[in-house]
């Protein structure tokens, strides 16, 4: 597993030894330490911004480039904001399976986001995305397939297209144009009636004028017009959304405006590890389909919980296989969903199933977390499986497998039970918090300059580096950029980093530091 720091540095692109960290004595040095060495008298003592002013003139005798400068004045900072979209009108796209439902969503988000693939059955949960027609936005809902009399995963797939039908404020009901209408279709209008939706009839797959009078059929639905389409290549989408624009009200009955600032989390972890099932448990209802089948959920479910007296955007996504790219169909698009949703989140809870050894995939969902720059929580699910004699044991182990990111808050849970799961919470906010957090420039050079003068940096040709100023470039997470005159080690970029985290917590958020080496102005 890689170094959660991701610590790099500006060395040209050479690769640059990772040696044991060692003591040197400074007397032994060739050079002084550093301006910020052992002379120094301690940071309590110091005026930190005074400290930053005189570090911040001695880079003026050092050859710097125009990024440089604009980091040092403060431009450009990105603290890696994630906008959420308020409330509007909802629009479900409903029908019996492989009627083009997903496709159509799809078509008229612009994007590909709901996972397609030419077989029914690929949508399973209710689906939200904000989209926007003729200057109005709205969310359409993508659900499932709704069949009569099923079983099973399928029950409550058409369980969860019933609640979608509740919760909106107008319906597309798409119908296969080139099979005409089928009893399920028969008994998807007798539930759409019932519920007093204001319904748009759409005549999917007319791909060309001799499909138009087979479209027309389906006036015998009592539904109005059929809106002959074809949302594979777009054909008739325009007008169908005007009609749907209509149809739907300027002011939503069910939606529910977001409130400020809600963090959105990122449920993630190897297929069939609970998150589905912790998801249902935190917002206290069905609203993902939980099956024991692998690979339930394929497309990433939005969903937003009062939790701890302030809103969260939970997002329960689908399982990342071992490999992805030896995936195919619903599965290979699914996996890149969930990459997608890690990166729009703030914070990733990554599951892990406690009843099985830890596997080489679960540290590698880990590292994607770090990679992507997100928060982090670990839990440990199915905790309430292991036997009272196992768990001192299995808390030894996981100590050692998760070695490299010991900064990370860990809960051990139950999603099926609810047992503790208010934990979650907490450790969700100090991961928040660490991935928000900014170090004042003034003391983050007083505390460097302690560090340097008791630890100073291994020689390096006879010569060793000296770190002329260090401030942090940006939060979300946070990174960190040092100016030296020499490159600095992997093992001592390292140490920095231990040493911050000790220092100013930093507990649930990757840090990255970045050396850039920069020579004297020639005289």
């Amino acid at each position: 597993m890689s170094v959660p720091g991701r610590a790099t540095g500006d060395n040209g692109g050479m690769e640059q030894p990772d040696p044991t960290l060692t003591r040197v004595d400074p007397q032994d040095a060739a050079e002084p330490s550093a301006p910020l060495d052992a002379a120094a008298p301690p940071a309590d003592d110091v005026d930190d911004e005074a400290r930053e002013r005189a570090l911040r003139a001695g880079l003026e005798e050092y050859e710097l480039e125009d990024d440089d400068l604009a980091l040092l004045e403060g431009e450009g900072l990105d603290d890696g904001g994630v906008d959420v979209e308020a409330a509007a009108p909802v629009l479900a796209v409903v029908g019996r399976p492989n009627v083009g439902k997903s496709t159509l969503v799809n078509r008229i988000l612009g994007r590909r986001e709901a996972v397609v693939e030419d077989k029914p059955g690929v949508t399973r949960d209710r689906v939200s995305y904000p989209a926007e027609w003729s200057g109005r936005r709205f969310t359409v809902v993508d659900t499932g397939g709704w069949e009569v009399d099923v079983a099973g995963i399928d029950k409550r797939v058409a369980q969860q297209a019933e609640v979608a039908i509740d919760l909106a404020d107008a319906v597309l009901f798409v119908v296969d144009a080139t099979v005409g209408s089928t009893d399920t279709d028969e008994q998807v209008v007798r539930l759409l009636r019932r519920s007093g939706k204001p319904v748009v009839l759409v005549a999917n797959k007319v791909d060309g004028p001799a499909v138009e009078a087979d479209a027309a059929t389906l006036w015998s639905l009592g539904l109005g017009e059929p809106h002959p389409i074809s949302a594979l290549h777009g054909r008739g989408t325009g007008d169908l959304l005007d009609a749907a624009m209509r149809a739907l009200p300027t002011v939503s009955a069910h939606a529910v405006p977001l409130p400020d600032g809600p963090r959105r989390v990122a449920l993630v972890g190897r297929p069939n590890v609970g998150k589905s099932s912790l998801l249902n448990k935190v917002v206290g209802s069905e609203r993902v389909v939980v099956d024991d089948l692998a690979g339930t959920t394929r497309d990433p479910v939005d969903e937003l919980v009062a939790l701890g007296g302030r809103p969260w955007v939970f997002v329960d996504t689908a399982g990342i296989r071992r490999r992805v790219h030896q995936t195919t169909g619903a599965d290979f698009y699914a996996s890149l969903r969930t990459q997608a949703a890690i990166e729009k989140a703030e914070v990733a809870v990554v599951l892990v199933d406690a009843s099985a050894p830890m596997t080489e995939q679960d540290i590698r969902i880990v590292q994607q977390v770090i990679d992507a720059g997100r928060a982090l929580v670990v839990a440990y699910n199915k905790w309430d499986l292991m036997d009272e004699d196992r768990r001192p044991f299995l808390e030894r182990e996981i100590e050692q497998q998760l070695v490299q990111v010991q900064w990370a808050p860990r809960v051990n849970v139950s999603a099926r039970t609810g047992w503790h799961t208010d934990r979650l919470v907490p450790a969700l906010e100090r991961s928040l918090e660490s991935w928000d957090t900014r170090i004042p420039t003034g003391r983050l050079n007083a505390f460097l300059g302690e560090l340097v003068s008791a630890h100073p940096h291994p020689l390096r040709g006879g010569k060793q580096p000296r770190i002329l100023f260090a401030t942090q470039a940006s939060t979300r997470p946070p990174r960190f950029v040092i100016f030296a005159s020499g490159f600095l080690e992997a093992g001592y970029r390292r140490f920095i980093e231990r040493r911050l985290r000790e220092t100013f917590g930093f507990e649930g958020t990757p840090i990255t530091i970045s050396v850039r080496v920069r020579e004297k102005r020639r005289r």
